[in-house]
C-alpha cells in the first residue's frame, strides 16, 4: 500500500509499505477515505519529537471504511463508515472510564507522557497513522465513531482532532457568558477555538497571529476582531482594549513551536535546551487579567520550558491543559454538524491525493498559497483548490 513515510527531519515521502494486519483480537483494518495534515504532525517533520523513526507513518486524523475485524473486535461491522480519535484508548482503564481517553494507561505504558496515538512516533507507542491507504485500528469497537449517512467525511475528519481539540480549549475557558476570549494562533484548532467561544457565550473573540492570510482567514469565517503580534507590543494592545486588565480567557493553540522572540525559539527550536519555545505561553500569561483562565491546548514537550511562573501564580490565574479526550466529544460536535451549525470541511483550504503528500506538507510548513489545512485523499481524486 502507499503510506507517507518519514525519512529524516523535514524530509517525508510516499513510499510502499505492507498493507497492516489483525494484531489482537479487538484490532480491525479501516481502508482510509480521507486523512489530514495536522499542524502538530509539523512538530515530527522539524524533529522535535524524540523517537521518530525513518519509515514510520504519520497521520492522526483520517476517517475511513472498516475493511476487517479481528474475533473480539465488537460495535462495528465490515463496511461501516467511521471516523477515529486520534488518540488510541482502551475504554476499560482508570481513566477512560472517567472520561479522560486522552490519558489511557493501556495503549501506551511505557511512559507518562500520554496515551498511544496514531502516527506520532514511538514516544506515543509507536503506531503507524493514517496518512496511507489503509491503518491498523487497535480497540475499533471502542474507539470508531460511525459517520451518520448524512455528513460527508470531510466534514466528519476535523472532528478526530482539530474540532474536538478547539472544542475542548473553549471547554477549558470555563465560561459562563459575556466573556472576553484570546486565542493565539489562528491555525485549525485556533479557529475551532474560536467558533466553539462563541457557541458557549463568549461576547468577544480576538485572534492573534502573525500570517497576514490566517487572520483574514479568521475573520471571513468566524467574524473575531484579528491582532497581527508582529505589528504591536502584543500585551499593552490586549489590556488597551479591556479596560486595562487583559482578556478574561486565553487560549493558547500555539504550542511548542511558538514564534515571537528569537532567545526562546533559539533555545527550544535549535538548541534543545528547552521543550520548544515558551513564547505563546508567556504571551498568555501577560495578556490575561489578574484571576482569569489560561487554556493550553498547543502541544509543549517534556521536559522543561521558561515559563513565566512568577507572574501566573501572582496574578492568581487558573491554568487548564490537556490533549483532548475527543470520543467524548464526538456525538455533540456531530449534532453541531448535522443542525447546520458548523460545516468544518470548510478550513480545508487545500485538497491532495496522498501521492502529493509532501507537496502538501511543505505547503503547510512554510505558509504557502494561502494554506490553512490540508487534506489527503488516498483514491487520488483529490484536487487541489
Amino acid at each position: 500500500m502507499k503510506a507517507l513515510t518519514y525519512d529524516g527531519p523535514y524530509r517525508v515521502k510516499v513510499r510502499n509499505k505492507p498493507e497492516p494486519r489483525i494484531e489482537h483480537p479487538q484490532d480491525g483494518i479501516v481502508r482510509v477515505t480521507a486523512a489530514a495534515i495536522c499542524g502538530s504532525d509539523l512538530h515530527l517533520l522539524h524533529g522535535l519529537i524524540p523517537d521518530t523513526r525513518i519509515g514510520f507513518t504519520f497521520g492522526h486524523e483520517f476517517t475511513g471504511v472498516v475493511e476487517e475485524l479481528g474475533p473480539e473486535a465488537q460495535g462495528v461491522r465490515k463496511g461501516d463508515r467511521v471516523m477515529l480519535p486520534f488518540q488510541i484508548f482502551c475504554g476499560g482503564c482508570y481513566f477512560c472510564t472517567r472520561g479522560l481517553t486522552s490519558c489511557c494507561e493501556s495503549t501506551n505504558p511505557a511512559t507518562d507522557a500520554g496515551t498511544g496515538i496514531y502516527g506520532y512516533s514511538h514516544t506515543m507507542g509507536g503506531y503507524d497513522g493514517g496518512q496511507a491507504e489503509y491503518v491498523r485500528v487497535p480497540f475499533i469497537g471502542v474507539d470508531a465513531e460511525k459517520i451518520p449517512d448524512d455528513v460527508e467525511d470531510l466534514d466528519a475528519l476535523p472532528i478526530t482532532d482539530a474540532f474536538a481539540t478547539g472544542y475542548q480549549a473553549a471547554e477549558m475557558c470555563e465560561l459562563k457568558g459575556g466573556e472576553t476570549v484570546l486565542v493565539l494562533g489562528c491555525g485549525p484548532v485556533g479557529l475551532f477555538s474560536m467558533w466553539s467561544a462563541w457557541a458557549m457565550g463568549a461576547e468577544r473573540v480576538i485572534a492573534v497571529d502573525h500570517v497576514d492570510y490566517r487572520l483574514e482567514f479568521a475573520r471571513n469565517w468566524l467574524g473575531v476582531e484579528t491582532l497581527n503580534f508582529r505589528d504591536i507590543d502584543l500585551v499593552t494592545t490586549i489590556k488597551g482594549m479591556t479596560d486595562d486588565r487583559g482578556a478574561d480567557a486565553t487560549v493558547d493553540a500555539v504550542g511548542l513551536e511558538a514564534a515571537g522572540s528569537p532567545v526562546h525559539r533559539a533555545l527550544g527550536i535549535y538548541l534543545k535546551l528547552e521543550a520548544g519555545s515558551p513564547q505563546a505561553l508567556n504571551f498568555a500569561i501577560h495578556a490575561t487579567r489578574k484571576g482569569g483562565t489560561i487554556s493550553v491546548i498547543g502541544a509543549y514537550g517534556p521536559p522543561y520550558n521558561g515559563v513565566d511562573i512568577g507572574t501566573y501564580m501572582n496574578k492568581a490565574q487558573r491554568m487548564n491543559t490537556g490533549q483532548a479526550s475527543v470520543k467524548r466529544y464526538m456525538p455533540r460536535l456531530l449534532e453541531h454538524v448535522q443542525a447546520g451549525r458548523i460545516r468544518p470541511q470548510q478550513v480545508f483550504t487545500h485538497r491532495l491525493p496522498l501521492d502529493r503528500a509532501p507537496e502538501g506538507y511543505r505547503m503547510f510548513a512554510q505558509k504557502r498559497d494561502g494554506c490553512v489545512k490540508v487534506a489527503l485523499l488516498p483514491d487520488g481524486s483529490a484536487t487541489l483548490h
